[in-house]
């Protein structure tokens, strides 16, 4: 997960639809913090700043300290509704990180050492199938980024999450099926190129074989 983020919040004493409407007139976002075995509590947020965490695009993959008076309840974002019309939030759901507890993520994955790789370095392609992994991590365990090495990696190879080496702590929340993450592909203009020779070479082929059965039509002729 990237860097812990702060957010500052406020109790809502009241629930339902008018005073959410209220809150929002008043530049807020209500919201709910739940999970870890304990009672949810309705808080809400100022618009602007969680419109801003929004725009860096790391706060739904971010851990967040809610600071709640005295209280600082740390978790991670689950859910942000927006207005269909303005983008706007409306709402916004988090998830309590309990001490000692897991919970299911989406971690971005990186490669690495693209230039130890033998198919990458004859111009082939990495296509990327998973550009994150779910993973199921310890709450006080949950990585920024899963890299993963491409070294001696050839054009037609492929990378199965059983080739990940995952940190303490997490494991992958698939378990029925070795899954790809990536393979190694030629480059368009390089099958384009083998297209193109094959058809060369099928020309060539029927041209050969017309000439001969011309041949031997000649010769049943005399």
């Amino acid at each position: 997960m990237s860097d812990a983020l702060t957010l500052p919040a406020e109790t809502r004493e009241r629930a339902g639809k008018g005073a959410s409407r209220a809150l929002r007139r008043e530049g807020r976002i209500p919201a709910v913090v739940y999970g870890g075995k304990e009672e949810p509590i309705t808080i809400h947020v100022e618009e602007k700043e969680l419109v801003r965490q929004l725009m860096t695009g790391q706060f739904m993959n971010s851990i967040v300290q809610i600071e709640l008076g005295k209280d600082t309840i740390r978790a991670i974002p689950k859910d942000v509704a927006l207005h269909p019309v303005t983008d706007r939030p409306t709402h916004a759901d988090f998830f309590r990180l309990a001490k000692g507890g897991k919970i299911e993520v989406s971690v971005p994955v990186v490669f690495t050492n693209e230039e130890e790789s033998p198919g990458l370095k004859k111009g082939g392609v990495l296509n990327v199938v998973r550009h994150d992994l779910e993973l199921v991590c310890e709450n006080d365990k949950i990585p920024g980024e899963i890299e993963i090495d491409v070294t001696g990696k050839e054009v037609g190879d492929s990378i199965h999450i059983s080739e990940v080496n995952l940190p303490a702590g997490s494991e992958s929340a698939i378990t029925d099926r070795d899954f790809t993450i990536a393979t190694l592909v030629a480059p368009s203009a390089l099958k384009k190129s083998e297209e193109e020779d094959e058809e060369v070479e099928e020309i060539a082929a029927d041209a050969v074989e017309a000439t001969s059965q011309k041949a031997e039509e000649e010769e049943g002729g005399e």
